[in-house]
């Protein structure tokens, strides 16, 4: 065997030895740390746009069997843990089916009373601060639609942007959720269009133990939900349909 074909040969492993070093370090992070999601639904416009990606941090709240693939029956409830925050975009395991994500934003906390009125938010009687910040743009079925903006401010100074699109829509009006020990009560900012804790056949109070972690940063942003954007046959336009100017954003 010649010198060259031992030196090809090790350079080979080498460069293996790497990759698989490689591979096992970014498993370790998504699986401890950080792991990426990707949004698929607009339940949280302004906040959040159908094609962005983000980076979820597990260890804001500890971890439960939910934090880790295939959640494993390894432990019952939270180690490390550290409670939700009103005001957070979380990622949580939809209780219905404990293997569905979903990402919504953090309104009650255990022991509160969430409640809407004509599209006003209440946390334990009384109304959430709620201002108009503007408009929104939205393209929908094919057609530009703007929709009202508002800003509201949570007990702890929290502040967003919620959508409003139909004044009177069916979860502008509500009885009132006592929110249940060691539960959390969770809304989409796009307030007409998101399947929230409001429905409690779909999702309902979440148990802390289903949460996965506190969305961070936005990493990437493209327009997926354009029909007209990031078409095969026109890659000269791909550079367009990317939303440059939402990288590296953080997400409050």
């Amino acid at each position: 065997m010649s010198l060259g074909t031992k030196t090809s040969r090790s350079s080979w492993s080498e460069t293996l030895i790497i990759v698989v070093e490689a591979l096992a370090i970014a498993m370790f992070v998504r699986v401890f740390f950080y792991q990426p999601f990707n949004i698929p639904s607009g339940s949280m416009k302004e906040t959040l746009l159908i094609g962005d990606y983000l980076f979820v941090s597990k260890l804001s709240y500890g971890y439960s069997k939910y934090s880790f693939p295939f959640s494993p029956n390894l432990f019952s409830g939270r180690i490390f843990s550290a409670e939700p925050k009103r005001g957070d975009v979380a990622v949580f395991k939809l209780p219905r089916d404990n293997s569905t994500d979903y990402i919504k934003r953090v309104i009650g906390l255990p022991g509160d009373e969430i409640q809407m009125k004509d599209g006003q938010l209440f946390i334990n009687g009384q109304a959430v601060p709620k201002t108009p910040a503007g408009e929104f743009t939205t393209r929908e079925e094919g057609r530009e639609r703007t929709i009202p903006v508002f800003e509201e401010t949570l007990p702890n100074g929290v502040k967003y942007k919620v959508l409003d699109s139909d004044p009177n829509g069916p979860l502008d009006n509500t009885g009132i959720y006592k929110v249940p020990e060691g539960n959390y009560f969770m809304m989409g900012d796009n307030r007409d269009n998101s399947t929230d804790s409001r429905v409690r056949s779909a999702v309902g109070f979440v148990p802390l133990e289903n949460f996965i972690g506190r969305a961070e940063i936005i990493f990437f942003s493209a327009r997926v939900d354009d029909p007209d954007a990031l078409r095969l046959w026109t890659p000269w336009t791909w550079p367009f349909d990317i939303r440059w100017n939402r990288f590296f954003q953080l997400v409050r």
